[in-house]
């Protein structure tokens, strides 16, 4: 009798691990297949400055991606768009640069296409 209580023991022990380890399997797959979703970001220049850079950081804010031109300018009165990007948060940071080494930031948000329109009432970081 007390060889049959052990056995019921052990299926339970193992009812158990099997149903933990189903949902924690499960979990992880929910975790890693959360939606990504692709906007496009349009930066209209009506500043007087060029933009020589433009940089997208995904996540976080200091981790900056490569520049987006790829050796272009976008000059006054000029646009520029980024099709596809990756989007899993709630917003992607779009840094601009000048000619002058000034930086101009935009926090686009990741619910559809946007629009960054940098005029020269934008205040351009300098690093003073």
């Amino acid at each position: 009798m007390q060889s049959s209580s052990y056995t019921r023991k052990m299926k339970r022990i193992l009812v158990v691990g099997l149903v933990s380890t189903t949902a924690l399997v499960a979990l992880t797959f929910l975790v890693a297949a959360r939606p990504t979703n692709t906007i496009a970001i349009t930066i209209r220049n009506n500043s007087h400055r060029d933009i020589r850079h433009l940089y997208l950081a995904v996540g976080d804010p200091n981790n900056w991606g490569p520049d987006q031109l790829n050796g272009s300018t976008v000059s006054p009165g000029a646009s520029y768009t980024i099709s596809d990007v990756s989007c899993n948060g709630s917003n992607v940071r779009v840094i601009a640069e000048d000619g002058d080494g000034c930086f101009v930031y935009d926090n686009a948000t990741c619910d559809g296409d946007q629009t960054w329109e940098i005029t020269d009432a934008t205040a351009p970081d300098c690093g003073h």
